[in-house]
């Protein structure tokens, strides 16, 4: 395939506008999920701190796990828009990406699930309280049958989005909310004629809500014409050996990727229970606060990667470098209103999950008031670490991203999160100073690497002609 022309080459006008016609519903559904989880929260925070932290322990579990699998099923992503990208034959190869990405999705699904039913063995090992743990324990015990629909979930997201229909997942995910929020509501309190639940309520609402999804995805993609036509579920079952190696050499380094992001994060919350369970309280909080914000940038990033390999499958290196910093700028600039938002009304963020001025609630708030200042601080390298990665990912350039994400978490950030969180007075603002460290390494590393893409042969087209 030759490069295209400068006619074919979408303007920076142009580029923007397709990206934000993206990353507008992407972001929108990632929030979305967020908001899912946050009612989690905002249900089993008025049941006491130790129910909280029980399920923030859990939640780290299970995040941890599902955005793994997520992240390795994301490969169909560069795959189904560079396939866009290059035209020739895209039904037959579009379908066989979907297809094996849901074999992915089951096998490794079940994989995630029996890590999440060894929960309270992880949690012993990890030095935590063996009530809290006990209690985690079963809740991820229930929590654990929604993995393999919300990985599923998440190959459908990935092929109604890049077939330009991003605004069903936005819908699907909204139907979600209100299934969680009715759950939630109905079975940790005990409403509509249901027996009062507690945590365990939360638990299996979540389960409910995620097969809600998968089933609502089914529905869509079996109802729309320009969807239905790929066949997708037609002789599922069919191997397609070259395909299914394709998605695990690309997909493995992303889930390996998110897998030290998340780590990161999830350690950071069981660093927490060690310190304290009022400070591993307040982290939930401010994390949660951080991560609501993180949605926008990471849905700008799956627009990233959707733009950036359809113009790298059609062989245009302009319009896929466009297409990447069209997405940096965008991302970036949000974050940065965010960061304003954390450190000019952090009490009224705090106040959609808890009572500030509540005395019960004054240590959790001031513990939670430090962490967000921090929070702050990192806005600005989340974004640019996220949408960096997702443009790279457009590229199908995943594995040295891997490296730089993996050293930048673990080395530098957890490095620094251990140290200042258990060997100087900072404690839990120590843990986030090293939270902190570890994006802004990120960020730098990602961001070279795009910036040196042609230099380092990912736009080398030459090969193709």
């Amino acid at each position: 395939m030759t490069q295209a022309t400068t006619l074919d080459t979408p303007g920076w006008g142009q580029e923007l506008r397709a990206t934000l016609g993206l990353a507008v519903p992407l972001a929108a559904t990632n929030l979305l999920q967020m908001l899912i989880h946050a009612v989690d929260v905002i249900f089993i925070a008025r049941l006491g701190d130790q129910p909280l932290a029980a399920s923030s322990l859990a939640i780290a579990i299970f995040g941890l796990t599902v955005w793994a699998m997520t992240g390795l099923v994301g490969a169909c992503a560069p795959l189904i828009a560079a396939e866009r990208g290059r035209r020739l034959h895209s039904v037959r190869d579009i379908r066989r990406t979907v297809r094996m990405g849901m074999w992915v999705a089951v096998f490794f699904g079940g994989v995630g699930m029996g890590l999440c039913l060894g929960g309270e063995a992880l949690l012993r090992l990890s030095g935590q309280d063996a009530a809290i743990a006990a209690l985690a324990g079963d809740f991820l015990g229930l929590l654990a049958f929604a993995m393999i629909p919300m990985v599923l979930a998440g190959v459908f997201r990935t092929f109604v989005a890049a077939l330009g229909k991003p605004g069903y997942a936005t819908a699907i995910t909204l139907l979600a909310l209100g299934t969680n929020l009715l759950g939630n509501w109905a079975l940790v309190y005990g409403n509509l004629g249901l027996p009062a639940l507690g945590l365990m309520g939360s638990a299996l609402s979540s389960v409910i809500t995620a097969l809600a999804m998968l089933a609502a995805y089914v529905v869509v993609i079996g109802r729309d014409r320009s969807l239905r036509r790929y066949r997708i579920f037609g002789r599922w079952w069919r191997p397609e050996w070259s395909r299914l190696k394709q998605i695990m050499v690309i997909g493995t380094p992303i889930a390996l990727t998110v897998l030290a992001e998340a780590g990161l994060f999830s350690g950071a919350a069981l660093l927490m229970g060690r310190i304290g369970e009022t400070e591993l309280a307040a982290h939930t909080l401010a994390l949660n606060l951080a991560a609501l914000a993180f949605q926008i940038p990471f849905g700008t990033a799956q627009a990233a990667t959707i733009r950036v390999g359809y113009h790298h499958g059609a062989g245009d290196r302009i319009a896929a470098g466009r297409a990447g910093w069209v997405a940096l700028a965008i991302g970036t600039g949000f974050m940065a209103t965010t960061a304003l938002a954390m450190v000019l009304m952090p009490t009224f963020l705090l106040s959609i999950y808890i009572d500030p001025a509540a005395p019960a609630n004054a240590a959790l708030v001031g513990f939670a008031l430090q962490y967000l200042v921090l929070a702050a601080i990192f806005q600005l390298a989340d974004g640019v670490q996220a949408v960096g990665a997702g443009a790279l990912r457009g590229l199908q350039d995943t594995r040295v991203p891997m490296w730089i994400a993996i050293f930048s978490y673990w080395v530098p950030g957890f490095g620094i999160a251990i140290g200042l969180g258990f060997f100087t007075p900072l404690e839990g603002t120590g843990v986030w100073i090293g939270l902190a460290t570890g994006l802004f390494f990120a960020a730098a590393g990602l961001l070279w690497r795009w910036a040196r893409r042609d230099r380092l042969g990912l736009t080398d087209y030459a090969a193709r002609t």
